[in-house]
Formats: C-alpha cells, sequence, structure tokens
C-alpha cells in the first residue's frame, strides 16, 4: 500500500500541469492577460522549490504522515483561497491561493513519500520513486478531461471540445470548490495508509552487498548541510537544471508548436483539436518516462541513463530543428521521446542523490534541489518565447522560427552532459558518524 499512498498524494497535486483547461476563462472572467493569468503557474512553480527546499529537513525530521497531511491541508486551503478570489474579482486572492499556499502544498507533498519509498525499496530506488512521480505527470490526464466536464456540468453555455469557449466565473468557482474537497479527501488516502518500515528491515533476498559494489553508491550518511557543500550535489542540480529547462521548452509550447511546424501558406495543417491531443500524446510520454526509464536505471545506474538523457537529447533536439517539420509522426516521435527524458530526469534525480549521499535526510536533499526546478521553469519559457517574440506574432510563424530556440537547447542539454560526467563520490570527510539514526528509523522505533 506504500506506493498507492504515495501516488494518491502526486496524482492529485498533478494537477498543476492541467491549469491551461480554465486559462481562457480565467481571463475573461478577471479581463486579464494572458501573461496576468500565466503567473498563477510560474507562482506556484516558484514556490515548490522554495518550500521543497526550506521545508525538506523539516519533512524528515516529522516523517512522511505528518507531511502529507501538511499539504492537503495548503493544497486544498490553495483551491478555496482562490474560489474566494474567483467569486469576488480579486485576482491577488488566486495568485494567494493557487500561488503561493498550492505551491507550499505541491512542494512539500512533492518530496513527503520520497525517503519512505527508497527504504522500502533499497534494492530498486529507481522504480519506486518512478511509481510515485509517474503520478505527478500523469495528474493531469485526470484532471484535465475532468475539470473540462465538472465546467460544462456548472455551465450549461461552456462547450469542451471548442477551444475558444469559456466558462463563467460561478462555474469556475464551482470547480474550484470541488477540486480542493476532492483533492484533499484522496490525500487523505495517502495519509492513512504510509508507513514507514522497522529499523533495519529489508526485502525479502536482498543482498545490501550488492549495492556496495555499484559505483557512485555510498554506504554511508550525509546529511543535507554537508551535502550542498559537495560538488556532486551542485553539479546534479546543473543536470536537474539543464534537463528541464530543455523539457519544458516543449511542454510550454507544445500546443502552438506543431500547429506552427506544418503551417502552408499561411494556415496550419494541424487543427486545434489535433493539438490539444498532441499534447495529450506528450503527457502521456512524460509519465511513462518516469516509470521506464527510472526503472531502467536501477539496472545500468544514474550517471548512464542522465547520459542517455542528455546525450541522445541532444541529438532529438537536432533532428527537431532541421528535418522535424517534414513529418507529423515524425515530430510527435521526437518530441515525445524528449518529454520521456523530462519525466525520467525527475524520477531518477532521487535515486541518484539516494547513491550518493545515502537515505539519511534524502528528502531533505531533494527539497534543496528541486529549486533548479524552479529556475529552470523561468529560464526554458525565457529562451523560447523570447526568441519566438523576435521571430513574428503568434498564429503566423512556422518551423524555421523555431530553430535558435531548439539549436540553444542543444548547448544546454551539452552543459549538462558534461557536469554528468564529472559527479564523483562524496569525499568522506562529509559523512555522518556510522551510528546516526536517521528521523524515519526514530519514528519507526517509537
Amino acid at each position: 500500500m506504500i506506493p498507492p499512498a504515495a501516488l494518491a498524494v502526486h496524482l492529485c497535486i498533478g494537477q498543476v500541469y492541467a491549469t491551461s483547461v480554465y486559462k481562457n476563462s480565467f481571463i475573461a472572467h478577471f479581463d486579464a492577460s494572458q501573461t496576468a493569468i500565466g503567473v498563477i503557474f510560474s507562482i506556484a512553480i516558484v514556490m515548490l522549490g522554495l518550500s521543497a527546499a526550506i521545508g525538506g529537513t523539516w519533512v524528515e525530521r516529522n516523517g512522511p504522515r505528518k507531511a502529507m497531511f501538511v499539504s492537503a491541508c495548503f493544497w486544498a486551503a490553495g483551491f478555496l483561497v482562490s474560489a474566494l478570489g474567483i467569486g469576488t474579482g480579486q485576482l491577488w486572492l488566486v495568485y494567494l491561493g493557487y500561488g503561493v499556499l498550492g505551491g507550499i502544498g505541491l512542494g512539500i507533498g512533492y518530496i513527503s513519500p520520497v525517503s519512505t519509498l527508497i527504504k522500502w525499496f533499497p534494492d530498486r530506488p529507481g522504480l519506486a520513486t518512478g511509481l510515485a512521480i509517474m503520478g505527478f505527470g500523469g495528474g493531469a490526464l485526470i484532471a484535465s478531461p475532468a475539470s473540462r466536464q465538472l465546467l460544462s456540468y456548472y455551465d450549461s453555455g461552456y462547450d469542451p471540445t471548442v477551444s475558444t469557449s469559456v466558462a463563467d466565473g460561478h462555474a469556475l468557482v464551482l470547480l474550484f470548490l470541488t477540486l480542493g474537497i476532492g483533492y484533499f479527501l484522496i490525500m487523505m488516502f495517502g495519509v492513512a495508509n504510509i508507513r514507514v518500515p522497522a529499523p533495519g528491515w529489508r526485502p525479502a533476498g536482498w543482498d545490501p552487498a550488492a549495492v556496495k559494489a555499484k559505483p557512485l553508491v555510498t554506504t554511508a550518511q550525509v546529511s543535507a548541510a554537508n551535502a550542498i557543500r559537495s560538488r556532486s550535489f551542485w553539479l546534479l542540480w546543473i543536470v536537474l537544471f539543464c534537463n528541464v529547462t530543455a523539457g519544458i521548452g516543449i511542454l510550454e509550447q507544445a500546443s502552438p508548436m506543431i500547429q506552427d511546424f506544418f503551417r502552408v501558406d499561411g494556415k496550419s495543417a494541424v487543427a486545434v483539436a489535433a493539438a490539444g491531443g498532441f499534447v495529450g500524446v506528450l503527457s502521456l510520454f512524460n509519465m511513462a518516462g518516469r516509470f521506464a526509464w527510472s526503472s531502467t536505471s536501477d539496472l545500468i545506474g544514474r550517471k548512464p541513463v542522465y547520459m542517455l538523457y542528455l546525450g541522445v537529447g541532444m541529438v532529438m533536439y537536432l533532428l527537431l530543428a532541421t528535418i522535424g517539420d517534414s513529418a507529423i509522426p515524425l515530430f510527435v516521435l521526437l518530441a515525445g521521446v524528449i518529454l520521456s527524458f523530462y519525466g525520467g530526469g525527475f524520477a531518477t534525480v532521487p535515486a541518484y542523490l539516494r547513491d550518493l549521499f545515502g537515505t539519511y535526510q534524502v528528502g531533505a536533499i531533494h527539497g534543496r534541489l528541486l529549486t533548479a526546478w524552479s529556475a529552470a521553469g523561468v529560464a526554458g519559457p525565457l529562451i523560447v518565447n523570447g526568441f519566438l517574440d523576435a521571430e513574428g506574432k503568434p498564429g503566423t510563424l512556422t518551423s524555421s522560427a523555431y530553430q535558435p530556440a531548439l539549436l540553444t537547447m542543444v548547448g544546454v542539454l551539452a552543459v549538462g552532459f558534461l557536469a554528468n560526467l564529472l559527479i564523483r563520490p562524496v569525499p568522506p570527510s562529509l559523512h555522518e558518524p556510522a551510528t546516526t539514526e536517521t528521523a524515519f528509523e526514530k519514528e519507526a522505533a517509537a
């Protein structure tokens, strides 16, 4: 029941990837610009990284159950405060609700099950974290259609099959109330079922000596404070930043990008509905990559699998820039592989941290590392949008307009590839004493 408990939290907070469903309705309701509404998502992602970094040590100290409960409270409160903001026409309340409060729930909820899963699956940490973090990537697959259907139920004038259709403010209020209450109840399932293993527990037939034999895998423990003093932590920060920056460049522009790549005489050969379907396909690649690639890392190692993400990712971006407009199936395949590496990078990094720093405070270390996600969430869209703004207006661009941005991403991935090559074991001077007892062992013993 431990993976389903973790999945219950990640499926709920993964809703953050579905904010585009009601974006146009928000623009119409608040009479605001796309940028003003897009800030909601940006605040949430920045708060995710900050709350995970600041609250990571607290999560380790108090255990997964309390952390998941706090996450559920903040996440639900974010929806309820936002509903108040929608009802009163105050956009700043949505910034405070979904952005700040919801973002704190995102950060605490994202890291809360990681340490626990790694302790239950010491033989397959990549598979374990992939099971949960796959849910974060797949949360939008459930939230998007569910939100559309709820909006059409609450507002008879809203047509979920028409991209230009917008829901009224009353429907948006009811949607946020429904999501807030519903997600809280689902996350309570995770709170009720999460457990930590007893001290010294090991899977039947597992030999810890097998772990010792693998390169870059330590049997020592490193605290969060010492981890950020190591060169390996900051090299891995660069690796995650580069991988996420490249992936989010595709994710943020997915729908208009496929329409622009196949534009002839000013008209796109890809319909709006088909472009929406492409976004769904990318979500599947994103979700599948989180499980498949992180599980593969248990067999070939974390460093080799990141060489795959970054090295093959460079080739995929180069092909996308040069021949991506030759056929729609080829474009979808190349973009899908890139997004699978994007998702795989997220799911594999907790196991990479466990290999380098041990299980002691790995959740806190993971929280600090997620600041790379916050930085990439700003850098990726800035790079792509900056180049596209220089090329022309939306709706008139072609594949050639994307080439500078895509080739820049090749360079970004190259930096990450070199950083990954330089990662080495943490020096013994940063290890904790051999008698150090982890917070989870203390909790289980109690």
